[in-house]
């Protein structure tokens, strides 16, 4: 029997999000539950698609850096973000504020840099 440990597939995505170069910093609101959001926190690791406006079509998957959850109704400052693409980085970097989507919105962040 090995002795290595099972690692949580989060934990892992976190640590390797961690290592790469963020496409923006922005200051991370989650919606309450009563207001539409999360049933419980976003764990280290979580993503969601990104959308540039609230009624946006398209959206774009990507991740907070979170160094701990981040539970609904919380405020985070200074979160940085990793994009699945070039397109959706630039898509959302022209905007001031963009929306964290979870089948409905989950979040709201505004681009500090």
């Amino acid at each position: 029997m090995s002795n290595r440990r099972w690692q949580d597939p989060l934990e892992s995505r976190a640590a390797d999000l961690r290592r790469m170069r963020p496409a923006l910093v922005a200051n991370l609101t989650m919606l309450p539950t009563s207001e539409g959001g999360r049933k419980g926190p976003a764990l280290p690791g979580w993503g969601c698609p990104c959308k540039a406006t609230e009624d946006e079509f398209q959206a774009w998957d990507a991740w907070p850096v979170l160094e701990s959850p981040i539970a609904p109704g919380e405020f985070r400052a200074n979160v940085p973000f990793v994009f699945f693409t070039e397109e959706g980085a630039k898509t959302i970097g022209r905007v001031d504020q963009f929306f964290l989507w979870e089948g409905r919105i989950v979040g709201s962040a505004e681009i500090v840099r």
